[in-house]
């Protein structure tokens, strides 16, 4: 059967429901799934838990969701860019599992590896471990974290094939392979799709075996969060503005 989807729409398709748990590749807005987001969006799923690195912007990203009211809990380790999260969140219409970012990652990796809980350094003494159990080991206080699973992962990648295999380019990599093997069913949007035999396999981040359904994406909007310039040094030398 093929995994290849007409679009966005149409990989979400039955996929939905509510109350599911949604993992959310991207860092920041890089390497963020927009078009899956949007399809999300539009289909007007609720109550979601949605596992990411961050909550987007206002207006753009994961925070699309936020406007229409269907995240109820984000699992996440930033979210100082989304005002409406802010909002939301001190009023108590809003659920934040807040973790570190390399605890997040090690998680949602766990999750995928099929390693139920470890433990780390990080956090421990602190709020963080409250609740938890904790150990020593070699006279060190660890924490035991548990992993992240999720019913459904949306994904960005750079360049696949139809059989699914993945290549993500520089930091786009970042949180994405890592949840593209720790949910049941994994949505992915491309900005190239080759045929089977056409990537080099030592190239290859994400084996096909992870992916169930794939589309590739038309006019990826890119945003940067806040963009900051300074003068070169032979221009600001000169006295010339940039």
């Amino acid at each position: 059967m093929s995994k290849v989807c007409k679009d966005a729409a149409a990989a979400v398709d039955g996929a939905l429901f509510d109350g599911m748990t949604i993992m959310s590749g991207g860092f920041g807005l890089c390497g963020i799934p927009e078009h899956l987001i949007a399809a999300i969006r539009d289909s007007g799923v609720k109550d979601l838990t949605v596992i990411s690195n961050n909550c987007g912007v206002d207006g753009f990203g994961l925070g699309l969701l936020l406007e229409r009211g269907q995240i109820r809990k984000m699992v996440s380790s930033y979210v100082g860019e989304n005002k409406l999260f802010e909002k939301l969140y001190l009023s108590g219409e809003l659920e934040l599992e807040f973790n570190p970012q390399g605890t997040l990652a090690e998680r949602i990796r766990a999750g995928g590896a099929g390693i139920p809980a470890f433990f780390t350094k990080t956090g421990y003494g602190t709020v963080i471990a409250d609740g938890k159990e904790t150990r020593e080991f070699d006279g060190e206080g660890y924490v035991m974290e548990t992993a992240l699973k999720a019913d459904l992962a949306i994904v960005k990648a750079w360049t696949a094939d139809t059989a699914g295999n993945l290549i993500y380019r520089k930091t786009a990599r970042n949180f994405n392979p890592m949840m593209a093997a720790a949910a049941t069913l994994t949505l992915v949007e491309v900005e190239a799709l080759v045929e089977p035999g056409q990537l080099d396999p030592d190239q290859i981040h994400t084996p096909g075996i992870y992916v169930d359904r794939l589309f590739k994406g038309e006019r990826f909007e890119k945003r940067i969060e806040r963009t900051t310039t300074r003068a070169r040094p032979e221009m600001a030398a000169a006295g010339e503005e940039v």
